[in-house]
């Protein structure tokens, strides 16, 4: 059972930062493109997502030890995430699992069933309670995971329903960002708001880019935030594409969605 400290502390981390069911934040925790100097920038992909009093925390980047040292300048305390959920396998996604775990273990980890069982044995060794994705799902009320796609790599991706439509959080997108967001309009029945996280474009021809950019207006999708792997030159030509829908994304950007007005965007 929580302490009564953590529950404490679970409790001002929602009230502080997400106030009310009447927004979304979604905060880069770990990402090698820069954006707040205080923090450390380093290969990998993690964030906050913050919605209907859940904080769930979205991979964990490549290395535990910068993971919360970013939470720690931007006041984000490892007691007050609910649930960790794992896009891929991979340790640039993966590595600061364990860190984080030792500073609270009373949460829930939503990782592919494709993870290799040493992986999940020793993710269970923290006391967790490890939940296997294979199919989609609903995780809590509004929260859905898309459930593994893809093939070599098989990768889940996080939706959030609003108001404006959904939310999409990608880790890496190896299943392909098209993939991704089809599917997901599949699932939650719903329309593409904004998607945040790694696109897999860096090293991409132009033509590639372009393609996948045309299509994600031609599927609805609203917004984009391109994170980690995306590459310089996918967030570029997004934002020719996309103007001022496009937001500018790296280490330590916060994002809001509020449902009850205008989306802002601000950086810690």
């Amino acid at each position: 059972m929580p302490t009564a400290e953590k529950l404490e502390s679970k409790l001002s981390l929602v009230e502080e930062r997400t106030g009310s069911d009447e927004e979304v934040i979604i905060t880069i925790v770990y990402d090698n493109n820069g954006y707040n100097g205080r923090l450390t920038a380093a290969w990998g992909f993690s964030c906050i997502v913050e919605c209907q009093h859940k904080t769930i925390l979205f991979d964990t980047g490549g290395d535990g030890k910068v993971l919360l040292s970013n939470m720690a300048r931007l006041g984000i305390s490892p007691d007050g995430i609910d649930a960790i959920v794992l896009s891929h396998i991979h340790g640039d996604h993966t590595g600061g699992i364990d860190e984080l775990l030792k500073r609270n273990g009373e949460v829930t980890v939503y990782l592919p069933l494709s993870f290799p069982e040493q992986t999940k044995q020793h993710i269970k060794s923290y006391g967790v309670n490890l939940v296997e994705i294979h199919e989609p799902r609903e995780l809590f009320a509004g929260v859905f995971t898309t459930g593994e796609l893809g093939g070599e790599v098989r990768e889940q991706a996080l939706l959030v329903k609003t108001s404006r439509g959904l939310v999409l959080v990608t880790g890496c997108a190896h299943p392909g960002v098209v993939n991704i967001v089809k599917r997901a309009k599949e699932i939650a029945k719903d329309n593409i708001y904004i998607v945040i996280g790694g696109f897999h474009l860096a090293g991409a021809f132009p033509s590639q880019i372009n393609y996948r950019a045309e299509t994600l207006l031609q599927l609805g999708v609203e917004k984009v935030a391109l994170c980690h792997c995306s590459g310089d030159e996918a967030r570029k030509l997004f934002k020719d594409y996309f103007g001022a829908n496009y937001l500018e994304c790296g280490i330590g950007q916060e994002i809001v969605i509020r449902l009850d007005s205008a989306h802002g965007v601000k950086g810690g």
